[in-house]
C-alpha cells in the first residue's frame, strides 16, 4: 500500500510541483492543484456521468423486473444481469468516483507531508540530511508522517539556521545555502492559519477547518440529492446515509491531518458542486430519461412490495414458497402436468389414469390454484405443488424435467416461457376445444410446442398448414381424441332419463365481448319466456367473475321473472341442467358442442360477432370448424333474424331424432379415437419418455 501511495504522490507531486512553481504560493497552488486535476479526470467523470444516466434510464425496466418477480432474488438477479449485458452497462461505474476520490486523498496526503520532495524536488540524500538535523534540533520522532513539515518550521526559527547551514559539510558540491532559503520561502499560511498544523493538536481556531471542510461536503451532498443524475433517484434512506458518511469523513479529514489536506479537500467539494451543474447544462439526463416511466415502474414495485409484505404469513404464500423448493428439490422428474386452476384436471384425468395404471412414472402436477382437488387426491404417485401466477414465471423458466403437458396456449409468446436450463423438454400441448384452433387462439398460440395431442384430422391439417404458411419446424402431431367430451357422454348416457313435461331450454352464452346477455338476450327471452318452455340462464363463469356488475343489473332486471319455469343459475358445480335440457341456446362459446356431442342434441347458434383472437385466420384454406358446424349440429340465426328464435326452438325441438344421427356421424368423422383417447395420448408420453431415458443413457 505504502509503493501504491508513494506512486501517487509522485503523479500528483509533478502536478503540484507545476503549480507552485509558476505561483510561488502554497494555498493558491493547492487550489489551482484542485481544479487541474479534477480536469485531468474530466473523461472519467463524463463516463460515469453518462453511464448514471444510463442506469436511470435502465431502472424502469429494473423496477418492473422487481415487481415481477418479487420474492424471487435469484431470477430478479439473472434478468438485471441480461439487462446490463443488453445496454453494456458496468454497475462498477457507481463505484469507481469512490475509488478516485480515495486515490487521490492518499496521493494528496503524500504530496502535503512532503514538500521537500513534491515542492522543491530535493534528492533523497539532502532530504535524510535536513530530516536527521531536524531530528537532532528538536528530538522530534523521525518516524512521523510529517516530518518534512517539521523540517519546514524548524528553518522558521533563527536560532537553527546556522546549524542547518552545517548540512553543507556533507555536500561539496551542493549550494545548501540556496536550499535553506528555497525551503524558508515555502510560506504554508492562509488567512492566517499555517496549512501545516494539525487541527486537533493546534486547537483554537483551526477547529473551523473540519467545520468547513464538513459544511462543503453537505452542500456537495445536498446538489447531489437534488441534481445528480443518479444520486437523485436514490431513496431517502441512502441519501442520508451518504450524506452522514460524506461529512463524516470530512470532519475527520479536517481534524486529524494538517489543514493543507483540508483545504484541499474543501476545495475539491466546491470544484466537484460545479462540476455537477456543468455536466447537468451539457448532457442533461431529460433528454434520456423518461421520467413518467420511472414514475410509474416506481409505483408498480411499491405495490409489489406492499402485497409481498401483506402476504407475509398468508398460508398460501408459505405452501407456494415450500412447494417452490420442494419441486426443485427433485432432480429425477420425468412428467411435469401445468393446471391453470383446479377444473383443468378434467383435461387432463383419462390420461393420467391410464399413465398411473400402465407405468411406474411419478407425476408431478403443478397448478396455480391453492384450492385445486388435487390436493385432496388421494394417489401417491401424483405429487401436487401449489404455484402462483407470478411466480410461475420463474418456475418455468428454470423447469428441469423430461416432459411438461399443459392446456396453455402462447407458450413462449407472453409471459410462460420454455425452460432456460434445458432445451430438451418437450412441451406437449392438450387440446382444450373440439373444434379448430386457427381462429379463437392467437396467432403463434401453438408455434412453441413441440407436441399436439390432436383432436381430429382438422387439427393437424391446421397445423401443417400453418407450419407451411409460416416456414415453421414440423411439431409431433399424435392423432390422440378428446377425453372430455368421452367422459362428458358417459356421464350423460348413465344419467337416468327422464322427458321433461315442458322442453327445457338453457341459454349458455360465452364471455367475449358482445355475447348473448351483452347485445340481445331481451330479444331471446322476449320469444320464449313465458311460452311452453322451461328457461334456464347459465352465464359464463369466467362472465360473472369480471363482469359483476353486468351481471348483477341482469339479475335485478329479471328478479320478478324468476319462478320455476325462468331460473339464473349461477351454480355450476353440477351438470345436470346442461344433461337435462332438450336443447341449447350459445353465441360462440365451446360449451355448444360439447353439449351437441355429449346429449347428441341440437344447439341454436346466435351470431353475435365472432371471437376472433387472430386476424389472419382467414389465410388457411379450410374455414373453421366453429363456423361450418354451426348449420350442422343445429340452426344459426343473424341478430336481425331473432324473431325467429321461437320457431327454430320448435323446429330443433321437433327434429331432435334426425339431429342425433347427424351429430354421431360429426363426432365420427372429426374426433379420433371416440373412447379410446387415453390409451392414446397416455400411451404416446409412455412411450416417449421411455425413448427419452434411453437417449440419456446412451
Amino acid at each position: 500500500m505504502g509503493t501504491i501511495i508513494s506512486a501517487l504522490g509522485t503523479v500528483l507531486g509533478y502536478i503540484m510541483y507545476f503549480c507552485y512553481s509558476i505561483l510561488k504560493n502554497y494555498w493558491l497552488s493547492i487550489a489551482i492543484f484542485t481544479v487541474i486535476t479534477r480536469i485531468i479526470l474530466l473523461p472519467v467523470s463524463v463516463w460515469v456521468h453518462k453511464n448514471s444516466i444510463k442506469m436511470v434510464k435502465l431502472q424502469p425496466e429494473i423496477n418492473f423486473i422487481k415487481a415481477r418477480y418479487a420474492g424471487d432474488g435469484e431470477i430478479i438477479s439473472e434478468k438485471q444481469l441480461e439487462l446490463y449485458k443488453r445496454e453494456k452497462y458496468s454497475p462498477m461505474a457507481g463505484i469507481l468516483p469512490l475509488f478516485i476520490q480515495l486515490g487521490l486523498l492518499m496521493g494528496v496526503v503524500d504530496v502535503i507531508y512532503k514538500p521537500l520532495k513534491h515542492l522543491l524536488h530535493l534528492n533523497s540524500d539532502i532530504i535524510t540530511a535536513f530530516v536527521n538535523k531536524t531530528v537532532e534540533l528538536t528530538g522530534i520522532n523521525p518516524e512521523t508522517g510529517s516530518i518534512q513539515l517539521a523540517v519546514i518550521e524548524a528553518l522558521n526559527h533563527l536560532d537553527f539556521v546556522p546549524k542547518f547551514a552545517e548540512i553543507q559539510n556533507q555536500f561539496s558540491d551542493i549550494d545548501i545555502s540556496a536550499i535553506i532559503e528555497s525551503i524558508q520561502s515555502i510560506n504554508m499560511n492562509f488567512l492566517g492559519f499555517n496549512l501545516a498544523n494539525v487541527p486537533v493538536t493546534t486547537g483554537g481556531i483551526y477547529y473551523l477547518v473540519p467545520v468547513v471542510a464538513g459544511l462543503t461536503a453537505l452542500l456537495l451532498c445536498v446538489v447531489q440529492n437534488k441534481i445528480q443524475v443518479l444520486q437523485s433517484e436514490q431513496g431517502k434512506v441512502s441519501q442520508i446515509g451518504t450524506t452522514a458518511l460524506s461529512v463524516g469523513l470530512s470532519l475527520y479529514l479536517g481534524a486529524f491531518v494538517p489543514a493543507g489536506v483540508g483545504f484541499y479537500w474543501m476545495c475539491g467539494n466546491i470544484v466537484a458542486v460545479l462540476q455537477i451543474l456543468l455536466l447537468n447544462a451539457f448532457i442533461s439526463p431529460k433528454k434520456y430519461i423518461d421520467y413518467e416511466a420511472l414514475e410509474e415502474s416506481k409505483k408498480a414495485l411499491a405495490e409489489s412490495k406492499a402485497e409481498e409484505k401483506s402476504s407475509k404469513g398468508n398460508p398460501y404464500k408459505i405452501r407456494e414458497k415450500a412447494d417452490y423448493k420442494k419441486f426443485f428439490k427433485d432432480d429425477e422428474k420425468q412428467l411435469v402436468f401445468y393446471s391453470e386452476k383446479s377444473g383443468f384436471y378434467k383435461y387432463f384425468e383419462n390420461i393420467i389414469d391410464y399413465i398411473l395404471k400402465n407405468s411406474d412414472i411419478v407425476i408431478h402436477y403443478v397448478t396455480s390454484d391453492p384450492e385445486d382437488a388435487i390436493f385432496q387426491k388421494n394417489e401417491p404417485r401424483i405429487i401436487p405443488y401449489y404455484i402462483g401466477d407470478k411466480r410461475l414465471i420463474p418456475f418455468m423458466m428454470k423447469m428441469d424435467a423430461d416432459m411438461v403437458v399443459m392446456t396453455m396456449p402462447d407458450l413462449e409468446t407472453y409471459h410462460i416461457k420454455r425452460s432456460y436450463v434445458r432445451k430438451d423438454v418437450e412441451y406437449v400441448y392438450i387440446m382444450h376445444g373440439l373444434l379448430s384452433t386457427h381462429m379463437v387462439l392467437r396467432k403463434g398460440a401453438l408455434d412453441h410446442y413441440d407436441t399436439i395431442l390432436c383432436v381430429g384430422q382438422h387439427t393437424i391439417d391446421e397445423i401443417r398448414e400453418t407450419e407451411k404458411i409460416y416456414n415453421l419446424p414440423p411439431k409431433r402431431l399424435i392423432p390422440c381424441g378428446y377425453s372430455l367430451i368421452e367422459n362428458l357422454r358417459r356421464a350423460y348416457e348413465q344419467m337416468p332419463k327422464k322427458e321433461n313435461s315442458k322442453k327445457q331450454i338453457l341459454v349458455a352464452p360465452s364471455w367475449q365481448k358482445d355475447n348473448i346477455i351483452e347485445s340481445c338476450i331481451d330479444d331471446i327471452l322476449s320469444q320464449i319466456l313465458d311460452k311452453s318452455f322451461k328457461i334456464i340462464i347459465r352465464p359464463h363463469p369466467e362472465f360473472i367473475k369480471r363482469y359483476p356488475a353486468k351481471i348483477n343489473d341482469f339479475i335485478e332486471k329479471y328478479k320478478s321473472k324468476v319462478n320455476d319455469d325462468f331460473i339464473i343459475e349461477t351454480d355450476f358445480s353440477s351438470n345436470s341442467t346442461v344433461f337435462e335440457s332438450d336443447i341449447l341456446i350459445s353465441d360462440w362459446s365451446n360449451i355448444a358442442y360439447e353439449f351437441a356431442y355429449a346429449t347428441r342434441k341440437p344447439v341454436l347458434f346466435i351470431n353475435t360477432p365472432k371471437k376472433v383472437m387472430n386476424p389472419e385466420y382467414t389465410k388457411l384454406k379450410n374455414q373453421p370448424l366453429d363456423i361450418t358446424l354451426r348449420n350442422q349440429v343445429g340452426i344459426s340465426l343473424n341478430l336481425d333474424q331473432l324473431d325467429k328464435v321461437y320457431y327454430s326452438c320448435e323446429e330443433l325441438l321437433n327434429s331432435s331424432e334426425k339431429y342425433a344421427g347427424v351429430i354421431d356421424g360429426i363426432v365420427e368423422k372429426y374426433v379420433f379415437n371416440f373412447g379410446k383417447s387415453a390409451e392414446v395420448g397416455g400411451k404416446y408420453i409412455i412411450d416417449r419418455l421411455k425413448e427419452k431415458e434411453k437417449e440419456d443413457e446412451e
